[in-house]
């Protein structure tokens, strides 16, 4: 399986940001204008994007459609988008604005049917977020746990059809300090023959070749501050994936 870079638009107020550990409190600006961080991955060779609704995740509802219609318009490259998608509508009006593929997360857990109905009429351009805190699944923009063991509920979701996993370690996430290798492959043999997408703390290029010589069904890695922080650049990361 071919190993996809997925550079990180995290979107907070109208601003291309990054959060330390999921705290809203902690914002980190990168651009003022979201379109400008997504062009300069495409730029540097990404052929994919990951589009984080941040103001969505929190308030339980698409905000920022229109950042997602702005940058798929404007550059020819898929782009995956996640943040407050808990409905049937919601996704549809997701990939109506452009997305490629629609992430959905606290849903999933919540709501059994709309999870269902969401796969019966999407199907592959769904995939489902797993956000792990401690081992357990956080729920509504990082700022509530689910009670659910991470390993358990990435089962559960691949019974009912889920394809695509994406899995972020919420502890790692915008710290720059290294991937847990047993965690991914933990992870990964829970997802068993589904495609796993990895997020959170990758901070060298040593963490993705790490990544690439670990299990067969990783089919993406989600990179945001590393590349903000030019600790490599987009070019790079494909090299070292590949």
């Amino acid at each position: 399986m071919t190993i996809e870079l997925y550079p990180a638009v995290d979107v907070l107020g109208g601003k291309a940001v990054r959060l330390v550990q999921g705290d809203y409190e902690r914002p980190v600006t990168y651009d003022t204008e979201p379109l400008e961080a997504a062009r300069r991955w495409v730029e540097q060779g990404a052929q994919r994007l990951h589009l984080v609704d941040l103001d969505g995740a929190r308030d339980g509802q698409p905000v920022n459609l229109d950042q997602l219609a702005t940058i798929a318009a404007a550059l020819d490259v898929p782009v995956q988008y996640g943040g407050g998608v808990r409905s049937l509508q919601s996704v549809g009006a997701a990939l109506e604005a452009g997305a490629a593929r629609v992430v959905l997360g606290t849903i999933a857990f919540k709501s059994a049917q709309v999870l269902d109905a969401t796969l019966d009429r999407y199907g592959a351009r769904v995939a489902v977020s797993v956000d792990a805190r401690d081992g357990r699944v956080a729920t509504h923009g990082w700022l509530e746990d689910s009670g659910l063991r991470a390993d358990q509920a990435i089962l559960a979701l691949r019974k009912r059809g889920v394809q695509v996993i994406v899995y972020t370690n919420v502890d790692l996430d915008g710290t720059l300090s290294g991937i847990d290798q047993r965690e991914v492959e933990a992870v990964a043999q829970a997802v068993n023959d589904g495609e796993l997408i990895w997020s959170g703390g990758v901070g060298s290029l040593d963490d993705l070749r790490t990544l690439a010589a670990g299990p067969p069904n990783l089919g993406g890695v989600i990179v945001g501050k590393a590349l903000y922080e030019r600790r490599f650049t987009v070019s790079e990361a494909i090299e070292a994936l590949a």
